[in-house]
C-alpha cells in the first residue's frame, strides 16, 4: 500500500545491505517472487510470518511454498488469536485499496475490500491457540526453524523452550492488539533472562533510531526487527527510501558504539545502559 513495488523493494534494499528480511503472510506479492528479487541482488535470508489459520490446508500451502523457495524460518504469530480493538480502522471503514493482490491469501484487493478489515481477519484466522497443538502440527509439515513472534513474558519464553522451538521475537504487534501493553523493550531483560541461553531472542517495535537497536542488544537481544520505518520509507522514495532508512539506523547505530566505546558487536552489554528505576540510577544513554 505505500509504493508500488511493495516488498520487491524492501527486499532489494535489504540485500544490498545484507539485512535480512521477514514476509508476511498479507505480503501484496508472492513469497517466491519477494525472494528472488532480493537474491538478484545479492544473498539475502527470508523469513515466513504466519497465522494460526482456520484452512489447515491453505497454511500449509503458505508454508510448503515458503520452504521451497528458501526461507529459513516460520514466524508464527502466537499474539493475535482475535484482532484487537481497533477504533481508528472503525472510524475510517479501513479496507484495502483497489488493485493490490494478496496472493499469499490468495485473494485480491476486490475480495478484501468486500468484508472489513475485522471481520476479513476473522474469516482467515483461527481464534483456537494452542503451542501443544501447533508446533507439532508445524513439525510434521517443514523442515525450516519455527520461532514464537508475540511474546511478552518469562513464562511464554520457557513455553516456547519446552515445545523445541528455535527462537521467540518478543513483541506486542506495534502496540495495536492490546493498548497498554508494556513496551517490548521493558519486558527484553526478563524474557532473555528466561530464555537462559537455551533459545535465540529478538525483538520487535519502537524500533526508531540506532540507539534503539543498540539498547536492545545490551539488554540481550540478538537482532531487531522493523516495520513502520521501511514502510515510511517505501512511501517516500520506493526501495531507495528503504534503503535509506536502513542506513540512517546503521549510521546511528555505528555511532552510538563509538561514543560508548564499543569496538565490536560483543562489547555492548547491559553496562553500556543504565536503567531508569523508582530505586536506581538515571540513563546513561
Amino acid at each position: 500500500m505505500a509504493h508500488p513495488d511493495g516488498e520487491l523493494a524492501t527486499s532489494r534494499a535489504c540485500a544490498k545491505r545484507q539485512v535480512h528480511m521477514g514476509v508476511s503472510s498479507f505480503a501484496n506479492y508472492s513469497v517466491e517472487e519477494i525472494r528472488a528479487a532480493g537474491l538478484d541482488i545479492g544473498p539475502i535470508q527470508h523469513t515466513m510470518q504466519v497465522y494460526t489459520m482456520q484452512d489447515r490446508a491453505h497454511q500449509e500451502r503458505i508454508i510448503r511454498r515458503a520452504e521451497a523457495a528458501g526461507c529459513v524460518a516460520i514466524f508464527l504469530t502466537a499474539d493475535s488469536p482475535i484482532l484487537g480493538v481497533r477504533y481508528s480502522e472503525h472510524r475510517n471503514d479501513f479496507r484495502a485499496p483497489e488493485g493490490l493482490d494478496f496472493p499469499m491469501l490468495e485473494k485480491t484487493s476486490e475480495m478484501i475490500r468486500a468484508e472489513r478489515h475485522e471481520d476479513g481477519f476473522t474469516g482467515v484466522n483461527s481464534s483456537s491457540h494452542s503451542w501443544a497443538r501447533e508446533i507439532p502440527w508445524l513439525r510434521s509439515v517443514t523442515k525450516m526453524q519455527i520461532w514464537i513472534k508475540g511474546v511478552l513474558t518469562a513464562e511464554d519464553v520457557e513455553l516456547a523452550i519446552q515445545h523445541g522451538c528455535e527462537g521467540v521475537v518478543v513483541s506486542n504487534h506495534g502496540g495495536r492488539q492490546l493498548d497498554g501493553t508494556p513496551a517490548t523493550i521493558d519486558v527484553l531483560p526478563e524474557c532473555v533472562k528466561a530464555a537462559k541461553g537455551k533459545i535465540r531472542v529478538h525483538i520487535d517495535g519502537g524500533v526508531r533510531n540506532g540507539t534503539d537497536i543498540f539498547k536492545a542488544l545490551a539488554l540481550g537481544a540478538e537482532c531487531c526487527w522493523i516495520g513502520r520505518p521501511i514502510i515510511w520509507g517505501l512511501a517516500y522514495d520506493g526501495e531507495a527510501g528503504a534503503g535509506k532508512v536502513l542506513d540512517i539506523l546503521h549510521t546511528e547505530f555505528k555511532r552510538c558504539m563509538q561514543l560508548t566505546g564499543c569496538k565490536s558487536i560483543a562489547d555492548i552489554s547491559p553496562a553500556s545502559l543504565g536503567v531508569v528505576r523508582s530505586d536506581g540510577p538515571l540513563a546513561r544513554l
